[in-house]
């Protein structure tokens, strides 16, 4: 049996259907029992539990083969991201108390960056379950792919808007297709200790070659517009937020380099997904919804 949170996301989904298909023994591990219905119809055993909610989670976690961890998305923490050190805390003490065999959480690339940004809160949730007596695997994924959702209106008119510059620079991508794939392979392999995996796909990407994959998808010309350092803020909190600085420390990282995979990633697991195939499949998705 292996519990998965976060099962009615991309990752979590892919994961939990990989499962499935090996003929594994899946526990969907939800907040309300509408949501996990889905995935009980498909042949998962429902468990409900808040990720702040220890007794939950160690129902949720006991007698499990391995468990995948993955922490809510947070874009606009409070400094000193309080609300992920309470489900780091709460999730770190379940796994101790029901002691599963293995453990992969989904971590990401800069985890291991000391500079301030946005993705600290994984490197907490990282040094915190290092200490579980338990063999933990932490999938450290690249940018997302699928952060090109939000492009796709804009690239019918003609031109994406872009933080990450200079546009011709490429950067380590995956798809959450290839996240969920590999996070259920190392779900389903046997490991001691503490280990980290790098994921990225087949190759780097950049903001120009997701313009150049739109176009030929869309048919006509997509340019890439960067947006000034200097406007980021007001931008972001014109959108609703309340403490932009780590986002704009996260983009800047990536931007200087100071966020990356060690040696360039020349060690990190390779996805089979590239940017034209995940961006046409978000057209499709967009197409039938």
């Amino acid at each position: 049996m292996y519990a998965i949170t976060g099962i009615t996301g991309q990752v979590g989904g892919t994961l939990a259907r990989t499962l499935l298909a090996a003929g594994r023994e899946v526990r969907a591990v939800v907040r309300d029992a509408a949501r996990g219905e889905p995935w009980v119809r498909q042949g998962c055993e429902p468990a409900l539990a808040e990720l702040t909610d220890v007794p939950a989670l160690i129902r949720a976690f006991s007698g499990a083969e391995g468990v995948f961890i993955l922490l809510p998305p947070a874009f606009d923490p409070k400094p000193g991201f309080p609300a992920a050190r309470r489900i780091i805390a709460a999730v770190r003490e379940a796994l101790e108390m029901a002691g599963p065999k293995k453990v992969v959480a989904l971590s990401t690339i800069g985890a291991d960056a000391d500079r301030p940004n946005l993705l600290n809160q994984l490197r907490i949730m990282e040094e915190q379950f290092s200490t579980l007596g338990l063999p933990v695997t932490f999938l450290r994924a690249a940018w997302f792919m699928e952060n090109a959702r939000w492009d796709i209106d804009a690239a019918r008119a003609g031109a994406i808007t872009s933080y990450l510059q200079p546009a011709s620079r490429a950067i380590a991508m995956v798809s959450t297709a290839d996240v969920g794939r590999t996070a259920a392979e190392l779900l389903q392999e046997d490991w001691k200790g503490r280990r980290v995996v790098q994921l990225e796909g087949p190759q780097r990407t950049s903001p120009d070659d997701i313009a150049a994959a739109f176009a030929r998808l869309l048919g006509r010309e997509v340019r890439v517009d960067t947006v000034p350092r200097a406007e980021w803020e007001g931008i972001f909190r014109a959108q609703g937020m309340e403490n932009p600085l780590p986002r704009m420390q996260m983009v800047d990282g990536f931007n200087a380099g100071w966020i990356d995979f060690a040696h360039g990633g020349r060690e990190s697991r390779k996805g089979r997904v590239g940017i034209e195939a995940a961006l046409r499949a978000m057209l499709d998705d967009q197409a039938a919804a």
